[in-house]
């Protein structure tokens, strides 16, 4: 009898999980395409503005990743205060403010208003990055990995999504060009609203009571474990190799090469779908495998995107970098997800995440800097010698890891 109780109330837990996953992703799906339609934007309408100094043209999508540093870290404090779920209405409620003020900054031809604006849009993409935990943290530990991935599987819409808004807004309002993508911003984040009202998610820890009786370690002591190190620096490397790479793409086939801005719009649009279209097994790879072997699969197709790059700057190579870099961020950057989740108790989630994402962000937004700079001063094939060096970084730390699980000490 008390089998079936516990059975049932297994099942219960897993329903309610599922449950929570698919309006996550939902809200996901929506609230995230505001990011490709900033990156895709961003750096071109930053250049539009800009008189003198073109190397700034990447300081308003630095702005939204230091944003994003920032929500990550704002989030971390309210989810305690305010509970998650008015956590995430706020962060959307931020986001519709930054495409408004975006949209004034581009009729007043004032480029740090604009940069303000993404940062404010970042922050709600900071306040996004929350769900995939909160997904996780929602869920049993045998689910997390695709719950992760589902969340993450959500950014197919926002592949399509984003920049289909950039093509079709752009020149919405004319004359102002852009103008119209960060008004359409406005309701991509106050619809969301709507779905979040329905979301009921768990007390952090309900997921796995037997880990939630042991007392809190100290920060320090977690972040310093190797396990923690690795999934931290593997999932920074993959993602600021990422965004500075993509960063710099738009400014390279418009600016450098004379593509017209569409095609710039769509070749991020095959690069986000690349991100996220993965998402749907990479968690079943992860449960296969494990994750360690999923983030180096990652590192090497982002080697692979390198030499793409390296081939030439036809309209393939271009689009053909940008889907390795994205099917390589996925497998990277789920997988080091997936072992930083593992690396805590789940009550001490919200103050390891924040720390997680606070460095994350903070580098994503240097890397955001410097591709503008670097691209202006060096082109676009020193770019993509930089994925080099990061990534047989990060794959010597994976390799350690995998010698310490191996080791007869290890435990």
């Amino acid at each position: 009898m008390s089998m079936d109780a516990g059975q049932q109330a297994l099942q219960t837990q897993m329903r309610s999980a599922r449950r929570s996953v698919m309006l996550l992703a939902a809200v996901q799906a929506v609230l995230g395409s505001a990011a490709p339609i900033a990156i895709s934007s961003g750096s071109l309408a930053g250049y539009q503005l800009l008189s003198d100094d073109k190397t700034l043209a990447t300081a308003p999508i630095t702005g939204f990743n230091v944003g994003t540093a920032c929500g990550a870290v704002l989030i971390a404090i309210l989810s305690r205060s305010l509970g998650r779920r008015s956590a995430f209405m706020l962060g959307c409620l931020i986001g519709a403010m930054g495409g408004a003020l975006a949209t004034i900054a581009l009729f007043r031809g004032d480029f740090w208003m604009f940069a303000v604006a993404l940062l404010l849009i970042g922050t709600c993409a900071g306040f996004t990055q929350k769900i995939r935990f909160a997904a996780a943290d929602a869920s049993p530990s045998h689910y997390k990995p695709r719950a992760i991935s589902w969340i993450l599987g959500a950014g197919i819409v926002s592949a399509v999504l984003g920049p289909q808004v950039v093509i079709f807004a752009k020149d919405l309002l004319a004359p102002v060009t852009f103008a119209g993508t960060f008004l359409a911003i406005i309701p991509l984040c106050l619809l969301p609203l709507i779905l979040l009202a329905f979301l009921r998610l768990p007390s952090t820890g309900s997921a796995s009571t037997g880990a939630a009786s042991l007392p809190a370690r100290p920060l320090k002591e977690i972040v310093l474990t190797q396990r923690f190190m690795t999934g931290m620096i593997c999932g920074i490397g993959t993602y600021a190799l990422m965004t500075f790479v993509m960063t710099g793409a738009p400014l390279a086939m418009v600016i450098g090469c004379g593509f017209p801005t569409e095609m710039a719009a769509l070749g991020i649009q095959w690069h986000v779908l690349a991100m996220f279209g993965p998402s749907f097994f990479t968690g079943a790879l992860i449960t296969r495998f494990g994750a360690e072997r999923i983030v180096a699969a990652g590192l090497f197709i982002m080697m692979a995107c390198a030499v793409v790059a390296h081939m030439g700057v036809e309209l393939w190579n271009f689009w053909g970098a940008l889907v390795l870099l994205g099917i390589g961020w996925n497998f990277g950057f789920i997988g080091s997800t997936s072992i930083v989740a593992s690396s805590y108790r789940p009550h001490e989630a919200d103050k390891v995440q924040g720390f997680h994402d606070i460095i994350l962000f903070g580098t994503v937004a240097l890397s955001s800097f410097s591709s503008g700079k670097v691209f202006v001063t060096w082109g676009w094939s020193f770019i993509n010698l930089v994925i080099w060096p990061v990534t047989i970084v990060c794959l010597a730390l994976l390799l350690a890891l995998a010698l310490k699980k191996r080791s007869p000490a290890s435990t």
